[in-house]
């Protein structure tokens, strides 16, 4: 199923609110776009959702297994941002 998720769709949870935008799959995760990073000290890196907590690629949107609110609890900041 990570195969059809693609550069710029759209990243929701499984309530349907918006959690990111793809930038790219590397490895086991999605990296989010930068644009997508939050406030503060967040701001400006990627971040990254685990391909685990993808429930199905629907269209343009990749629908998690988790809530919106849930799902941005396990994203984790990129150490190197390229």
């Amino acid at each position: 199923m990570t195969t059809s998720i693609k550069e710029h769709m759209e990243v929701i949870g499984a309530d349907g609110i918006h959690v990111g935008t793809v930038d790219r799959v590397e490895g086991g995760r999605i990296k989010l776009t930068k644009k997508d990073s939050g406030e503060g000290s967040h701001k400006g890196h990627h971040h990254y959702i685990s391909t685990a907590l993808v429930a199905e690629v629907e269209g343009e949107k990749v629908r998690l297994s988790a809530n919106s609110d849930v799902a941005v609890m396990f994203e984790e900041e990129a150490s190197d941002d390229r």
